[in-house]
């Protein structure tokens, strides 16, 4: 593990037990000198469960299950190992996954299909799965409705810092709250990078219209980041509602009473997001990115993310140097519908271009004083509609070089 991001939040946030969830981890000798490297959650018999994936063609032998366990709709159990991905490992890989199910299944006393697994790490490594079946009924025994920093913290891989988030809504009428934790800091360029991410409630709500809550909150958090444009084979997002809360029961997505619910789980979705981004490997600064005027939403996304993920304007930042050349250059080849001579870009709030060239009133010094600081706003309106987005990056270091270039040794 490298030195804690400069980024990182001053601290871990309090997370409060949720009624029908539980957590253990432990040591099961798969990571590195003696870390906390296995979670196993226990949930409540009821609990439905939502999960998007990687897109990734070479997705991994956890995501092949979950997958096929996720049409069960219900949950008992998430196992997550660090320190090895299970991902082209072929028929090996997938027995690792089946014996851990069983396993699982059997001292939780549930249905295979109602078991998810991930795991993260090392691509092309067999897992030691072993080691897996032997200390999961040791944390079985020991599972706590309070260990959730514990939890963040077992499944980081190069993270710095353990990337949790909570929130309190209502649903009519009635309090239900929100846990997240996530991992995730290279390989992050979310297709649905490594990128593990785990979100559960208390509320009731009927499992289609928990899958739809997921996808919609996907897209505005966890596929509206970047790192460095690497989709992993491991990224997972679940969403796990044990319905212990009062509320009626939520069948229909547009139910009105459903509104609060959906924005504060975009809100701690995008916070999660924003924390992998700050953990970004090598990362000094944060970076936003604001794209407007576009001919839709795909569009703007899209330009942002080209944006968001070109070495040279990620290069710049690192280097404090507002060369905003780069971001006409990233928005030229992005493929996008733009209008050159309305093309207005911002740096820091500071107009940059004007009528298809530098405006007169620009003045560079004061954007340079904002490249100096540890957050980066980009504003970019490319003058043909009425589509926006917004996404989130960080810059390309020395830093990032070191630590993959070392990251197996």
């Amino acid at each position: 593990m490298t030195t804690k991001s400069p980024l990182a939040p001053k601290k871990f946030p309090k997370l409060p037990e949720i009624s029908g969830i539980s957590i253990a981890v432990g040591s099961c000798g798969i990571s590195k000198k003696g870390r906390k490297d296995l979670m196993l959650a226990k949930l409540a018999r009821g609990t439905v469960i939502a999960g998007v994936f990687t897109k990734s063609l070479a997705a991994a032998a956890p995501i092949l299950w979950c997958k096929k366990a996720l049409k069960s709709t219900r949950a008992r159990a998430i196992v997550v190992n660090s320190g090895n991905a299970n991902a082209f490992t072929g028929h090996i890989g997938e027995l690792a996954v089946k014996k851990t199910v069983k396993t699982t299944a059997k001292i939780i006393g549930c249905r295979e299909n109602h078991v998810f697994i991930s795991s993260t790490g090392v691509i092309g490594e067999p897992l030691p799965v072993d080691k897996i079946v032997k200390m999961l009924p040791k944390l079985e025994k020991k599972t706590s409705e309070k260990a959730w920093r514990a939890a963040a913290s077992t499944i980081m891989t190069t993270d710095t810092f353990p990337k949790g988030a909570s929130i309190v809504t209502e649903i009519g009428g009635v309090t239900v709250t929100l846990n997240g934790i996530a991992k995730g800091s290279g390989m992050i360029a979310p297709n649905m990078g490594t990128m593990l991410g785990y979100v559960f409630t208390d509320a009731k709500i009927a499992q289609p219209v928990l899958q739809k809550a997921l996808a919609a909150a996907v897209d505005k958090s966890f596929n509206s980041i970047t790192v460095d444009s690497d989709t992993s084979t491991s990224d997972t997002v679940l969403l796990c509602a044990t319905g212990k809360a009062k509320n009626q029961l939520i069948t229909n997505f547009k139910d009105s009473r459903l509104k609060n619910f959906l924005s504060a789980l975009e809100i701690l979705m995008i916070d999660l997001a924003q924390q992998i981004v700050r953990d970004g490997e090598g990362a000094q600064k944060f970076i936003q990115i604001s794209v407007t005027g576009a001919a839709s939403k795909r569009a703007a996304k899209n330009i942002g993310l080209v944006i968001a993920n070109s070495p040279l304007v990620k290069t710049a930042i690192a280097g404090e140097d507002a060369n905003w050349g780069r971001i006409v250059m990233a928005v030229g080849k992005a493929g996008e519908k733009a209008d050159r001579d309305s093309l207005n870009i911002k740096i820091g709030g500071v107009s940059i271009t004007k009528n298809g060239g530098r405006n007169p009133d620009y003045e560079e010094s004061v954007v340079t004083k904002h490249m100096q600081g540890k957050k980066i706003e980009i504003e970019v309106d490319v003058g043909i509609g009425r589509g926006k987005a917004t996404v989130w990056t960080c810059d390309l270091t020395h830093g990032y070089i070191k630590i993959n270039a070392e990251y197996r040794t």
